[in-house]
């Protein structure tokens, strides 16, 4: 009799068992973090890109023909040793059937800008540490290359203006997910804007196209800064500590990745050898700009300045998530020279 109550006392401890690896296996797939859980799955499998200028403004992707819209056919257009700009490094990962994340993964930065003007970006990876309850952070360097593969937008604009002229971000300035199935992923979206610098519009085309600046200052742009879907809310406060809500929430802090991450860390990490507080230059809600307000967004001066723009899923943002994986992304600028819808000239505003 004793010896049956001991084998029942073990069958309950193995059940136990059981039932807590249950538990904490649970408990972990439901779990959600940036980054998308082991990124793993591709993020974004439909995207666009369209640039346009109004009130007289005039744009280009070789700093040669010039035109009021560019899309994604006029981007593609210079990929190639045979174009017309066949120096650049414009990145549209567009690669069709890639199952590897080509279109857009989750990628990070702190803006900070190299000797060749160009954005330190870095893809991360998100894995479970050996007790498999804990997630972890890996990162490498991500230096974009001429193609369509790649893991964010980076492509060079020009702009040709007669005279030093303020440029705002109109109320036709967004990023927008797919209407009929939204996943939330366009919350964790980024615009960034380098200006290379402005040469005289007589200037020979290897002194356009090849105008750099070292170093230089990065403009980020975070759009619906204000919205969350549930499971971005419940990341932020599960993984981050972070208090918000749905819709009209105060933008999130967030550190972005400025160094490789060879050594594990852990997912909400804020070591400073590897992240560095982000404070994005401009902040819009979903409801977008007012079009009796525009925003600000560089200055030009005369001449051709030289604009590099990059486009990328944010991974550090709690809407950076796995739910929210899939769809499509519009990614829609529009600069204009005037303040407001109503045409009223802009002044020039000073950093």
């Amino acid at each position: 009799m004793e010896k049956g109550k001991k084998k029942s006392k073990k069958q309950r401890k193995l059940l136990l068992a059981i039932l807590m690896l249950l538990l904490t296996g649970g408990v972990l797939a439901s779990t959600s973090y940036a980054w998308f859980t082991a990124n793993k799955i591709v993020t974004v499998s439909t995207l666009n890109v369209n640039v346009a200028a109004t009130n007289g403004l005039q744009i280009s992707v070789d700093g040669l023909d010039w035109k009021a819209i560019v899309t994604n056919e006029d981007i593609l257009k210079t990929i190639g040793s045979d174009s017309s700009y066949s120096t650049n490094k414009n990145q549209l990962p567009i690669n069709a059937g890639d199952v590897d994340g080509k279109y857009l993964s989750p990628v990070s930065t702190v803006g900070e800008v190299d000797e060749n003007g160009l954005m330190k970006m870095f893809l991360g990876s998100l894995d479970t540490d050996e007790s498999g309850t804990t997630y972890e952070l890996t990162a490498v360097a991500d230096p974009e290359a001429q193609g369509t593969e790649g893991h964010y937008v980076a492509f060079d604009l020009f702009f040709q203006v007669q005279e030093r002229t303020q440029i705002y971000l109109t109320h036709n300035s967004n990023v927008t997910g797919d209407a009929t199935a939204d996943k939330g992923i366009q919350n964790a979206a980024r615009v960034a804007f380098i200006n290379e610098g402005a040469v005289d519009i007589n200037s020979s085309k290897d002194a356009i196209q090849g105008k750099i600046t070292a170093n230089a200052s990065s403009i980020i742009w975070e759009p619906n800064a204000d919205v969350h879907t549930s499971t971005g809310k419940t990341n932020a406060e599960t993984a981050y500590g972070l208090t918000t809500q749905l819709t009209g929430a105060a933008p999130l802090a967030y550190v972005g990745v400025k160094a490789p991450i060879i050594e594990p860390v852990a997912v909400n990490s804020k070591d400073e050898a590897y992240f560095s507080p982000v404070t994005p230059t401009l902040q819009t809600n979903q409801t977008g700009i007012d079009e009796n307000n525009y925003k600000e967004i560089f200055i030009l001066e005369a001449g051709i300045t030289k604009m590099r723009i990059y486009m990328w899923i944010e991974g550090q943002d709690v809407d950076c998530e796995s739910w929210a994986s899939g769809g499509k992304l519009d990614f829609n600028l529009q600069f204009s020279s005037n303040k407001d819808s109503a045409g009223t000239p802009g002044e020039i505003t000073e950093p």
